[in-house]
């Protein structure tokens, strides 16, 4: 079964959206004060869950259009990626070569996952 290039450009839409949610989610903790209220009244915590939401429709239409979990999965790992893009340009975390050996595998476990 051959996966449609509109299932596999949700994904990459998606595993963006997902690292988003995931600095997002970093960052609504980092500003909450622990109670409840402050979790669901916090902005970026709300913006967070909205990414995750945007992520299942995502997939959902991904799949709708005949997408193939062992090509689709293994590109939403790329979310690890872009979460670590955004830990260096939002907090300034270092990406060291090891992560880079790290993300290298990734995008190779991607693309043996799709042959």
């Amino acid at each position: 079964m051959n996966t449609p290039i509109s299932s596999i450009i949700y994904f990459i839409i998606a595993a963006m959206f997902g690292a988003v949610g995931q600095y997002l989610y970093k960052a609504g903790a980092e500003s909450s004060n622990g109670l409840l209220l402050s979790y669901l009244t916090n902005t970026k915590l709300i913006g967070g869950v909205l990414c995750y939401v945007t992520v299942m429709v995502l997939f959902v239409a991904a799949f709708k259009k005949g997408g193939s979990l062992t090509v689709l999965y293994p590109i939403y790992a790329s979310t690890f990626i872009w979460a670590a893009v955004i830990g260096l340009l939002a907090y300034g975390t270092p990406i060291k070569i090891i992560n880079v050996i790290g993300m290298l595998l990734i995008i190779g476990g991607m693309y043996l996952m799709g042959k």
